[in-house]
Formats: C-alpha cells, sequence, structure tokens
C-alpha cells in the first residue's frame, strides 16, 4: 500500500490534473472562473482572500523550490540543510498561519451567509475545506520537523519528489520511515490535484500575461454619468418623441 500510494498514486493524480484541466478548458471553457460572490457580500472577502493567497503562493512556490532544487545546487550556494530546514519552518509557519487564517474566513462566509451558500456548490465547498485540512496538516509537521533541525529529514522528500519527477522506480522507499504526519499530508496533496480539474482551483492556470500588453483599456462608466445615447426611430404621428 505504502508503494501505490507514494509511488504510483503521484502519477494517477498529476495525470488527471494535467489531462482534465486541458479538456476542461477545451471542452467547457465557460466553467473556467472563479465564480466570484463578491457581489453578494463583500465582508470578511478582501481580508480572507489577500491572507490566503499570499500564505498558498508562498507554501506553493517554497514546497516547488524546496523539493525539486536539486541538494548539489544548495551545497555549490552554501546552504546547508539545517538551515533550509530552518527556514522552512519559519516561512512555512508563517505562511500556513497566514493561509489558514484567511481560509477559515472565506470557509465562515460561505458556510453562514445564506445566499453564497445557496449559489455554492459542493465541489466549491469541498475543495476549500480540502484547503483548510491540508494547510493543518502542513501546520502539524512543523512540530514533526522541530526534532530534525539537521535537514536530514528534509533530504528524504526531496529525493522523493525528484524520484517521482525523474521516473524512479525506488522513490516511495524513501520516505518509507518517516513520521505518518508527513505521510497523511502527502496523500491529501495529492488528491487536491487529483481533484483539481473539476473545481475553481482550475483558474490558478489562468495567469493574466496578456493583461500587461492588451491593446487598449477596458471603459467604465460610473453610475453618475451620463447616460449612453440612444438611436431614436422614426417618431409615429401623433406621438411626442419624448416617449
Amino acid at each position: 500500500m505504502h508503494n501505490f500510494l507514494f509511488g504510483i498514486y503521484p502519477y494517477i493524480a498529476l495525470s488527471v490534473a494535467i489531462v482534465g484541466s486541458i479538456a476542461r478548458y477545451e471542452r467547457d471553457p465557460f466553467t473556467w472562473k472563479t465564480s466570484s460572490s463578491q457581489m453578494l457580500r463583500r465582508k470578511q472577502l478582501i481580508m480572507g482572500s489577500v491572507l490566503f493567497h499570499i500564505g498558498v503562493l508562498i507554501i506553493f512556490f517554497g514546497h516547488l523550490i524546496g523539493l525539486l532544487t536539486p541538494l548539489a545546487i544548495f551545497d555549490a550556494l552554501g546552504i546547508s540543510h539545517g538551515f533550509k530546514q530552518l527556514g522552512a519552518v519559519v516561512v512555512g509557519g508563517i505562511a500556513g498561519v497566514m493561509a489558514l487564517v484567511g481560509g477559515g474566513m472565506l470557509f465562515h462566509r460561505r458556510w453562514t451567509d445564506p445566499r453564497i451558500r445557496k449559489t455554492s456548490s459542493t465541489a466549491d465547498i469541498a475543495i476549500l475545506a480540502m484547503l483548510l485540512m491540508q494547510l493543518v496538516l502542513g501546520l502539524l509537521t512543523i512540530f514533526a520537523s522541530l526534532g530534525h533541525l539537521d535537514g536530514h529529514e528534509m533530504t528524504k522528500f526531496m529525493a522523493w519528489a525528484q524520484g517521482i519527477v525523474t521516473f524512479d522506480g525506488a522513490a516511495a522507499s524513501y520516505i518509507s520511515d518517516v513520521a505518518f504526519v508527513f505521510k497523511l499530508h502527502l496523500f491529501l496533496g495529492l488528491t487536491i490535484f487529483l481533484v483539481f480539474p473539476f473545481t475553481r482551483l482550475v483558474h490558478m492556470l489562468s495567469v493574466p500575461v496578456r493583461y500587461i500588453t492588451r491593446p487598449g483599456y477596458q471603459v467604465v462608466r460610473s453610475r453618475r454619468s451620463e447616460p449612453l445615447p440612444t438611436r431614436a426611430g422614426p417618431v409615429a404621428p401623433g406621438r411626442s418623441a419624448n416617449k
């Protein structure tokens, strides 16, 4: 089971994430959106969204760089394993708390507001709950990491992640003896990749690069602006044009 969960399941989850996202974009492009509920209730949205997104982005890129960067590069830069481990604990802990507080505000808003709850799908609520659970597990791993500040434990996860990318058949064995909370954290993270194409998370892939080089500006009229002129048709005999 360990070999399946951490040696085979990663390829299943990543394959579904990639192929499913492409298929959704091609077949159902109008569902590729965040379905913002800002018009229904602005309260809690701004602060919660900012905290959540900043925290998640720091965590995501921290994991991406920390796990997939070869150890030889860190050694060449003079970054010790212990320093890298301590940095991950401090930065990851702060970002994790930010994301958890912001995500909690967003979940409370979506769960308790009747109008937002009515317009929310089961997938909207489920994926937010999964993300919150993943953040909690990530913060719990900090306590396990504090017992391995030499950084040796982190090298196991780096070997596993790089083994998955390079199709190393022994990748699962590199994390066979790590704490259970780490394994649970990895499994839930892979499951989030698995359900990624079927949720609103796909909007993460829509980086607005073309927004910077767009040819013109969007014209937005204020509420107090004069009404747009209309084309008046021929006036029937005996009727005023004002009517």
